[in-house]
């Protein structure tokens, strides 16, 4: 007779064989985040150190966990360059440089906040950009698993899902950010802001859509309030637009607008179809 679990157990041998990324993989994702983090902000250090040589240790700690990460996907990622640790290094100056204008705008954008040092120290809707714009950086130098992995982390943490692929401008403001979701083809311009519940989705989730643009785009200084939706990679909404709490938009929006739901009670016949949201522009 064959031994308890047996069929269970060569099943699961067959399957890590061919199947399971290494666990050192996953390891990556919040020792990088740290060490990052803490190369760039004191906020987040273990302990300061001030001196050259010191910062220049924290630099090569960084690249080594990259190397080892690359090293480890290898295999199952053909033709890698093995240049890609080095050439993230090089970005790290201005992801540093943007994420100080974020940490600004959300400081004048928030009246709570007391100064720029709170805000990196403490905000959720910080920590969630700081993450995502490391590993957009990663994922534009085509470093597999690595981007996911790290903005997954964000989302565990903050509540705050943004796809590494998005493309986001300077000085972008998330306040509070719980339940706030991002499309990987949502383009987002300069000095937006967005609040809790915010989601920028696509119309229709289809596996053949996977190459198309199919999240919105949301042009320079707009504002979206918290829990309002945006869907659909043809949908624009214009600069300067602000969008209110709870709006659910799947057309476009010219620049400047101010879009209202409006909130009233009608009776529902039986069995009617959902009536869309009215909207004024």
């Amino acid at each position: 007779m064959d031994e308890p679990n047996g069929r269970l157990i060569q099943t699961l041998i067959e399957a890590r064989r061919h199947h399971c990324f290494p666990p050192d993989v996953r390891a990556a994702a919040p020792e990088l985040i740290e060490k990052v983090l803490a190369l760039l902000f004191p906020h987040f250090a273990e302990r300061m150190d001030c001196s050259s040589v010191g910062i220049r240790s924290e630099v090569a700690v960084v690249e080594a966990i990259l190397t080892r990460a690359l090293d480890t996907l290898a295999p199952r990622y053909p033709g890698l360059s093995a240049d890609m640790p080095q050439r993230f290094m090089e970005q790290l100056p201005e992801i540093y440089a943007w994420l100080r204008q974020d940490a600004e705008a959300i400081n004048q954008a928030d009246p709570a906040a007391r100064n720029v040092d709170e805000v990196i120290l403490t905000y959720p809707g910080f920590y969630a950009i700081a993450i995502y714009r490391i590993a957009h950086a990663l994922h534009l130098l085509g470093f597999p698993l690595l981007p996911r992995l790290l903005t997954e982390l964000a989302h565990q943490r903050t509540g705050v899902d943004i796809h590494p692929g998005a493309t986001i401008g300077r000085r972008f403001v998330i306040d509070h950010g719980t339940g706030v979701v991002i499309g990987e083809t949502t383009l987002i311009g300069t000095g937006v802001k967005i609040y809790q519940g915010v989601t920028l989705g696509a119309l229709q989730v289809q596996k053949d859509l996977a190459d198309k643009k199919r999240h919105p785009t949301i042009e320079d200084e707009v504002v979206v309030y918290a829990n309002a939706t945006i869907l659909g990679g043809n949908t624009v909404v214009g600069r300067g637009s602000i969008i209110a709490g709870n709006a659910f938009i799947t057309h476009s929006i010219p620049p400047e607008s101010m879009v209202t739901r409006r909130s009233e009670v009608r009776h529902r016949e039986p069995n009617a179809e959902f009536d869309e949201l009215e909207y004024h522009i």
